[in-house]
C-alpha cells in the first residue's frame, strides 16, 4: 500500500520525487496550488464536467521476493530491470513491488479478463524472480520478515521513499514511531523510520464512479469494509507474535503516524453527505503536505491534488483520474483486502466487493441510513481483528456472526449487484462460489496460516514454503490441504 499511490501513476503525472528536504516557501506554494485545485474540481463537479463513465475496474496488488528459505530478499532493482514492465513498480521496501493490472470495463467478459491479466503478469514475475534464484508471493504480512530486515537499508532507492521517511519523522520532530498491537499476543517496538509500513501488503481495488453514484457509492464502500476484510483476511503473523486476522489494518495505521491530531490512515469520521469533495476539502484542510513538490504545469491537471491525496490512506479513498479521452473521473479505491493467496482468490474478492458495492450503490433505499457511520467503523476493526468469527451490527438492526451474515445474505446481494454490472453468469458464478467456499469452511489466507502454525508449530520458513507452493498451484486457499 505504497507511501505515495500509485508509483506508477506518480511517475506518469510527472509526480516522482527528486528531493527529501523542503523549505518553507515550499510548502505555502504547495497549499496554493493545492487549495486552487480544489476549487477547480468543485467547480468541475457542480458544472457536470467530470467523465460519466461508470463501471470501470481495475486493481493493483503488492507482492514479497522471498529466497529458498523463505525469507524476505531485497532485490526489486535487479528484478525490475529484468522484467522491465512499466507496470510492475517499485514499492517502499526492496523486497516488495506493486503488479498493477489495466482497467477493464466490468460487463461482459471483463472480470475474467482482469484475472487473465493479473495471472499473466504474476507469471511473467515468477519466470524473472526464478532467473534471480528468488520467488514471488502474495501474502499479507510475510510470517518471516523481521524487524531487523524493516531497516533504511531495504528501503527502494527512488528518492520520494526517502522524503516520505525524512518528512514524517521531521512533523514527529524526530520521535521514533511506536507500534503497540495487541491481539491474540502483543507486540511492541519502536522505529526511527517509516519502514513498518513495508511489512504489510495489501490488493486495491478500483471503481470508476458517476457523480451521480459517487456518494452511495464510497459509503457503502465504507459499510461492505468488514465483510471484505474478514473475507479476504491473510495477515495473522508479525515478529512471530499472532495478533489479528488482519494485523496490516493497526499496522499500517501505526506505522506512518505522523503524531498529529489527525491520523493519515484512517476508516473516516463520517459518511460522505452530497459530494466526494467533501472529502478532498478535508484532505486539504486537515492534512498538512508531507511531499510539498512544485509541479509543472505539464504534469497534468489536479496534479497537487493528486499528490496530496496519496499521503492521505483512508481505507475507502476518492481518487481523480482520467479518461482515455483526458476528461476527468472519479474512483473509489478500496484498500482494506490483503494480498493474496491466490490469483483466484484475489480475482474473487475484487468481484465480491464490486458487486455488493454496485447493489447497495443502486438499492431502493441508501444504506448509510440503516446504520450509524460509528457502527460501520466498529464492524471494520472488529472484523480485522477476529475475521469471520466477528459479530457485527447490520442493516436490518441484526446482530450477524459475519460468516453466516456472508453466507445468508451478502453472497445473493453480490450476485445482484455484478448481474447489475452486467458480468457474465459464469464469471459471477466462478468467483462468488470462491466466496461461498472460504465463508463456509472459515478457511481464509489468515485461518490457513493459522491451523499450519498449530499443527507444525512456529516454523514460518516451512509456512512461507508450503504457502507458496499451494499459491503457485492456482487454487483458492479454501482447498489447501496442510
Amino acid at each position: 500500500m505504497g507511501p505515495v499511490d500509485s508509483a506508477r501513476e506518480n511517475r506518469r503525472v510527472g509526480q516522482e520525487i527528486d528531493r527529501a528536504r523542503f523549505e518553507p516557501r515550499d510548502f505555502e506554494r504547495f497549499a496554493r496550488s493545492l487549495g486552487h485545485e480544489t476549487q477547480a474540481l468543485g467547480a468541475l463537479l457542480e458544472g457536470g464536467g467530470l467523465s460519466a463513465r461508470s463501471d470501470v475496474g481495475g486493481l493493483e496488488v503488492e507482492i514479497w521476493l522471498v529466497d529458498a528459505d523463505g525469507l524476505p530478499s531485497p532485490r526489486n532493482e535487479a528484478f525490475l530491470e529484468r522484467l522491465a514492465d512499466p507496470n510492475v513498480v517499485h514499492e517502499l521496501a526492496r523486497f516488495n513491488v506493486e503488479l498493477n493490472v489495466r482497467p477493464q470495463r466490468l460487463s461482459g467478459e471483463g472480470l475474467r479478463r482482469l484475472e487473465d491479466d493479473l495471472a499473466a503478469t504474476a507469471r511473467a514475475c515468477e519466470a524473472v524472480a526464478a532467473k534471480l534464484g528468488v520467488s514471488v508471493v502474495a501474502i499479507g504480512i510475510l510470517p518471516t520478515v523481521s524487524d531487523a530486515a524493516l531497516c533504511p537499508q531495504n528501503m527502494s532507492t527512488s528518492a520520494r521513499y526517502r522524503a516520505l521517511n525524512e518528512q514524517v519523522l521531521r512533523m514527529r520532530s524526530g520521535r521514533p514511531i511506536e507500534l503497540h498491537l495487541v491481539g491474540i499476543e502483543s507486540l511492541r517496538t519502536s522505529h526511527a523510520d517509516v519502514m513498518l509500513e513495508a511489512a504489510g501488503t495489501s490488493m486495491q481495488v478500483h471503481l470508476q464512479v458517476p457523480v451521480a453514484l459517487a456518494v452511495r457509492s464510497m459509503n457503502a464502500a465504507s459499510i461492505v469494509s468488514a465483510a471484505t476484510v474478514a473475507i479476504a483476511a491473510n495477515s495473522p503473523f508479525l515478529f512471530g507474535r499472532r495478533l489479528w486476522a488482519e494485523t496490516r489494518i493497526p499496522l499500517f495505521e501505526q506505522a506512518v503516524d505522523v503524531g498529529g491530531p489527525e491520523r493519515r490512515v484512517t476508516f473516516g469520521t463520517s459518511y460522505v453527505r452530497s459530494s466526494l469533495l467533501e472529502l478532498f476539502i478535508e484532505i486539504q484542510e486537515h492534512y498538512a503536505p508531507i511531499l510539498p513538490m512544485a509541479l509543472p504545469a505539464e504534469a497534468g491537471r489536479f496534479a497537487h491534488l493528486r499528490l496530496h491525496n496519496g499521503t492521505v490512506w483512508r481505507w475507502n479513498r476518492p481518487l481523480v483520474g482520467f479518461d482515455e479521452d483526458g476528461t476527468p473521473h472519479l474512483r473509489i479505491e478500496h484498500r482494506p483486502m490483503a494480498a493474496g493467496p491466490s490469483v483466484l482468490d484475489m480475482t474473487a474478492n475484487m468481484a465480491f466487493f464490486l458487486g455488493l458495492v454496485a447493489w447497495y450503490a443502486q438499492s431502493d433505499a441508501a444504506p448509510e441510513r440503516a446504520l450509524p457511520f460509528s457502527s460501520a467503523k466498529q464492524n471494520f476493526y472488529e472484523a480485522a481483528r477476529l475475521g469471520l468469527s466477528a459479530r457485527v451490527d447490520w442493516l436490518d438492526g441484526n446482530r450477524w456472526e459475519l460468516r453466516r451474515l456472508v453466507l445468508d445474505a451478502l453472497l445473493p446481494l453480490a450476485q445482484g449487484g455484478l448481474e447489475r454490472l452486467g458480468a457474465r453468469r459464469d464469471a459471477i458464478d466462478r468467483y462468488l462460489a470462491v466466496i461461498e467456499g472460504r465463508a463456509a469452511n472459515g478457511r481464509t489466507g489468515a485461518a490457513w496460516q493459522c491451523a499450519f502454525v498449530d499443527r507444525y508449530g512456529a516454523d514460518f520458513g516451512a509456512l512461507v514454503r508450503a504457502y507458496r507452493e499451494n499459491s503457485a498451484a492456482g487454487e483458492p486457499v479454501h482447498r489447501w490441504a496442510l
